[in-house]
């Protein structure tokens, strides 16, 4: 808990990583696509940068907003979704920003929080959405799809080796009766996994499947790292910390494409992972992958 009695906020990862890249400084503008918390937005603001914040679950940017009081007008905070980031930033004037941050990973408070739906270890209703304000939950996924659709989704969004007979099994199951909260959903799906031990839960993938599908998070990094580019100066820098392959690929095969045409320079040819300190006192940050572009000084012809 904080000294206010609020949540303990998130514990950022590659934060040194993440400022190196950025290089905030006086009379920069840094743009942190998914504020949350308010973890790296505290980072950048220290070295002396403007910056503006968009998240779009409420209750982070109620606390983010507690946490970077301090550096007053600097710090502006918004409730958006970085899918629509032109168009959040359009009303303050901000036509380039110097830097733009882009943290794909659940927050702690929202994976501690259980009435949020996005953790198994405690039983609690099939929520998952990132944006409490949507109408779309997983309970609503998991109840209503067909069963290939369920299964195509399992397996494209959370490459789970045995979706067809999960979403048979779902289906099987709900035709008695819905499935309302996280441990029945749980329970069902370590049930169509073989016997034996596993190095991670067996429901881990199926949970990611259906968060993706929810908040449709592949959908909105594509669209929002497309509107990203054209908002940085010459010499401005993209940062992108994912936490699966799916999102990795994504952010990958984006700088390649435009490094490929001069439009970005790789600051990372290959992802930066967290080091082993780091993981040791924040196990989450353990899948942690970043990578990092900067438009060209000079455009090219």
């Amino acid at each position: 808990m904080s000294k206010t009695g609020s949540p303990k906020w998130h514990e950022p990862v590659l934060v040194r990583e993440v400022v190196e890249l950025l290089s905030p400084a006086p009379g920069k503008l840094i743009c942190d696509a998914t504020c949350g918390t308010g973890g790296h937005a505290e980072a950048i603001l220290a070295r002396g940068a403007e910056l503006v914040g968009l998240d779009k679950d409420p209750q982070a940017l109620a606390l983010a907003r507690e946490r970077l009081a301090k550096f007053g007008p600097r710090a502006r905070l918004l409730h958006a979704d970085f899918r629509e980031l032109r168009e959040a930033l359009a009303p303050l004037g901000i036509t380039e920003v110097h830097g733009i941050l882009f943290d794909l990973g659940l927050s702690s408070l929202q994976l501690d929080s259980p009435a949020r739906g996005f953790s198994f270890r405690e039983d609690a209703p099939l929520d998952m959405r990132m944006d409490p304000c949507q109408d779309l939950t997983a309970a609503e996924l998991v109840n209503r799809l067909p069963e290939p659709e369920l299964a195509r989704i399992l397996w494209e969004y959370g490459e789970e080796r045995y979706a067809r007979r999960i979403a048979r099994a779902i289906v099987r199951a709900r035709d008695k009766a819905p499935i309302r909260t996280t441990g029945e959903l749980a329970h069902l799906v370590a049930r169509c996994y073989p016997p034996g031990k596993h190095r991670i839960h067996p429901a881990t993938r199926t949970f990611q499947a259906l968060r993706i599908a929810v908040n449709d998070e592949l959908t909105a990094l594509r669209e929002g790292l497309a509107q990203a580019v054209p908002l940085l100066a010459p010499g401005g820098v993209v940062c992108v910390i994912s936490f699966h392959s799916l999102e990795d690929r994504i952010v990958k095969h984006l700088f390649r494409a435009r490094a490929a045409t001069g439009r970005l320079e790789l600051l990372t040819k290959k992802p930066l992972r967290p080091s082993a300190e780091e993981v040791a006192s924040n196990p989450r940050a353990r899948s942690a992958k970043l990578r990092a572009a900067r438009v060209p000084e000079v455009a090219s012809a």
